[in-house]
């Protein structure tokens, strides 16, 4: 008897010993830097492509109070425009799919006045060209105003407008494989292996000029409209590598569109969707890999140990220390500033006699101290009260907008670090920062920075990850679906 109730003690007291030893371990811990479109296609991406029995906890971390990166709105007198990211194509598929997804709805950019807006082309002293504007709404009139324009274009432009359309076509189709099925798209680990692969990176080794020139374009489209683009969409001239231009280009075409409310709430609402521990106003500031796993900390002076760590968001001007140190090209980021006004725009200043005659899009080629970039029409409450968005490469002091302006209610300034600097031929840091887990998914922004190509990026670097780290050999059908809607709504975004 006492040998038995012996042995039930022992039992007893080393139970609890039994127990830990033998529960599973916790999930693995995924670490995402960055709550912008690329951060939170990302945590789509790895949620949409795990079995269900594969399970992994997702943190995301984001320095400002809000998500989104540089996909923002302003408000100007109660209206809300958008400050960042402004415009997607009609062939953005991933954007198209998270517009359904999350129900969002599909805002088509539209002008103050028109379905048209009147473009002129300033040089600092005079409008080189303009198209005809009209008041009406009515489809006729706006029917006759486009083939008038249409007209203009191709008296100044010729056959050099065609040739420029084949170019852009050529490569969209070209990007487009990157939407293709599983079974002919391979997993890519370097950015050079993904543009070789689409037939694209060719492109990234010379200057849009030397593409545009080769395909046959005259030098007055190429230095008057394609300077255009380029400056209103990159704010840089025709100098800049040709797959970069060649996105520009497309994003000045026909059936453009936004997200009404904003483009942000593409990430807000992917987040809430992929089951995400989201730490907002907190920024990392080292990554230091220890072993197997990656301890990351943060301003507000906490530690996180993660499994993976992916960097989504451009290492440029950010102070991350890693240890043991990366090596990645150097590059500088673009600054585009975007001026908000609400009052009227100066016909003086165009040399003009009246409001009226300045076009509601004004555009500007590559001439040495032109103060800004663009100047357009956002909304225009009377005929001497409009908001306008302007952008310039250097601030917009009072003094000068005084000068371009005759009246100003209400004046906002943004300073963005858009995009990269693009110098061809470009050099790409590689997607996977020390051979192990530590992924840097804006290494392909190098090649073009958008909405869209951020999320291409994010979802090779998800495929990536579910590869090299989980090992999973196949993925499911790559048609968007919900994931799982039991995690937490962050209230806050």
């Amino acid at each position: 008897m006492k040998s038995k109730m012996w042995k039930m003690f022992m039992i007893l007291v080393f139970l609890p010993f039994i127990s830990i030893s033998s529960s599973p371990p916790p999930p693995p811990s995924l670490c995402i830097v960055g709550a912008g479109i690329g951060g939170s296609s990302l945590a789509h991406f790895l949620r949409l492509y795990s079995p269900h029995n594969l399970t992994f906890n997702l943190r995301i971390f984001e320095r400002n109070a809000i998500v989104g990166g540089r996909m923002s709105t302003v408000n100007v007198s109660g209206d809300i425009f958008e400050a960042g990211a402004s415009i997607l194509h009609p062939k953005n598929l991933y954007a198209l799919n998270y517009t359904k997804l999350l129900n969002l709805t599909v805002k088509q950019p539209s002008s103050s006045s028109s379905s048209s807006p009147s473009l002129g082309i300033w040089d600092g002293h005079k409008f080189v060209f303009k198209t005809l504007a009209c008041n009406s709404n009515l489809p006729f009139f706006q029917k006759i105003l486009s083939l008038a324009n249409s007209l203009l274009m191709f008296l100044r432009y010729g056959f050099s407008l065609l040739r420029m359309e084949s170019f852009v076509q050529s490569a969209i189709d070209k990007f487009s494989k990157y939407y293709e099925s599983f079974d002919s798209r391979p997993i890519f680990e370097t950015v050079d292996e993904m543009l070789k692969w689409s037939g694209l990176y060719n492109l990234t080794t010379s200057t849009l000029e030397q593409e545009l020139v080769a395909a046959g374009l005259s030098p007055l489209l190429i230095q008057e409209l394609v300077t255009v683009i380029t400056r209103i969409n990159y704010g840089q001239s025709v100098s800049i590598s040709g797959l970069a231009g060649a996105v520009s280009l497309a994003g000045s075409g026909g059936g453009l569109w936004s997200i009404k409310g904003g483009n942000w709430q593409m990430a807000a609402g992917l987040i809430n969707r992929s089951n995400v521990a989201l730490h907002l106003r907190e920024e990392i500031e080292s990554i230091s890999s220890i072993g197997e796993y990656y301890e990351l900390n943060s301003t507000q002076g906490n530690s996180y140990t993660c499994d993976v760590a992916v960097i989504a968001t451009p290492l440029d001007e950010v102070n991350i220390q890693f240890t043991p140190p990366i090596s990645i090209p150097k590059r500088r980021l673009q600054h585009t500033h975007a001026t908000f006004v609400r009052g009227l725009l100066n016909h003086v200043y165009f040399g003009l006699s009246c409001v009226s005659e300045i076009p509601e899009l004004v555009a500007t080629i590559e001439v040495p101290d032109l103060p800004f970039t663009s100047i357009s029409v956002l909304k225009q409450y009377d005929e001497k009260d409009m908001t306008y968005k302007m952008f310039s490469r250097e601030p917009m002091d009072d003094a000068l907008l005084d000068t371009i302006f005759s009246l100003r209610r209400e004046t906002i300034r943004i300073d963005w670090g858009a995009y990269p600097h693009y110098v061809a031929p470009e050099v790409f840091a590689p997607f996977v920062l020390d051979g192990r887990h530590l992924y840097y998914a804006n290494a392909f922004e190098n090649a073009a920075s958008t909405m869209e190509t951020s999320a291409v990026a994010a979802e090779n670097i998800a495929r990536l990850i579910l590869s090299r780290f989980f090992g999973q050999p196949s993925f499911p059908s790559s048609n968007l679906r919900s994931t799982s809607d039991k995690g937490s709504l962050h209230v806050d975004l």
